[in-house]
């Protein structure tokens, strides 16, 4: 079978993939951010009777915390999210003279019953917003550092810089397509984006070069075996000598991943949603996007595409 004759098809399938997950970056609000990246306090409640999660957001309600999530986990027990809390004032022996907003929350709920805080967490605005910083540098310097590796890597090979572009391209499609659903999944669910998500986008991003590579290697081998084959043939059996072993790779990967969020807790759902993603897109853009890009560039089709776009076209000069 012919993959690379079916390269258009491909290509207009992401283009539809990629643009609506930009659609759906664009409305507001793009992602819904975890206190990990807005600020705020999040506790876990434990009530020891019947409550209702409508109870809990009217008593929060009457402080203040109109904007409060309140999520049940199990029987009577709560995820509560609010906005950052003012700390409590404590004389020089440590003892509270003046509570702070998780005292006044914390009253609050009695009203509803007796019950335990087993777990309780505060960001601040300021270090959510050098989350976010953090998250984006690292995702730069590990696309610019799989840039590096790859065009080193497939030094040997002719254009080599295009290995590394192509896998770069095939690890944005990727990224934009996990953000996508993440914000389709945080407008209808209401999942949230915290540290794991980014953990989780990290490893799709490893994850995703490490199949492309798999590829580009057989690629890398089968050039120097058939020395007169064109690129479209070489890539087209590198497929299909890779395929078969990504696509076992994957399944394996996300028969784990769905165990996993059939028995682990709440709290690692941003990555298992990421993972879940990013096995399928990753395996689906290391064996397609990343290996058509190079063979479209080969032919000249990228730059003719270039060329028809208004005002990049006048200016377009292809990399060789």
């Amino acid at each position: 079978m012919s993959f690379i004759r079916y390269r258009g098809i491909i290509f207009g399938i992401s283009g539809a993939l990629v643009l609506g997950s930009i659609i759906a970056l664009a409305i507001p609000p793009a992602l819904k951010a975890g206190i990990d990246f807005s600020g705020g306090t999040a506790i876990t409640v434990e009530f020891d009777r019947e409550v209702e999660a409508s109870g809990v957001e009217a008593a929060l309600n009457t402080i203040g915390h109109d904007d409060a999530v309140v999520q049940a986990t199990s029987d009577n027990s709560f995820f509560i999210r609010v906005s950052e809390l003012r700390p409590a004032v404590r004389n020089a022996n440590g003892e509270i003279v003046e509570p702070g907003g998780l005292e006044d929350v914390e009253a609050v709920l009695s009203s509803l019953g007796s019950f335990e805080t087993p777990r309780s967490d505060s960001v601040s605005g300021v270090i959510g917003a050098e989350n976010i910083r953090n998250a984006i540098i690292a995702v730069i310097v590990a696309s610019a550092a799989i840039l590096l590796y790859i065009t080193w890597a497939f030094r040997h090979v002719p254009k080599p810089i295009r290995y590394g572009t192509a896998a770069i391209i095939a690890l944005v499609h990727d990224v934009l397509i996990v953000l996508g659903v993440f914000s389709l999944l945080g407008k209808t669910i209401d999942l949230e984006v915290n540290a794991m998500f980014i953990t989780g986008v990290l490893t799709t991003i490893g994850y995703s070069v490490n199949d492309t590579i798999v590829v580009f290697d057989r690629i890398r081998e089968n050039v120097a075996r058939y020395s007169g084959a064109t690129l479209n043939e070489i890539a087209n059996l590198s497929i299909r000598e890779t395929i078969g072993r990504s696509l076992n790779t994957s399944i394996t990967l996300l028969v784990v991943v769905v165990a996993l969020m059939l028995f682990a807790s709440t709290s690692i759902r941003p990555l298992l949603f990421v993972l879940a993603t990013g096995v399928i897109v990753g395996t689906y853009s290391s064996i397609f996007i990343a290996t058509m890009t190079l063979v479209a560039w080969e032919n000249g089709e990228i730059g003719r595409f270039m060329g028809r776009i208004p005002l990049i076209g006048a200016r377009w000069r292809p990399i060789t």
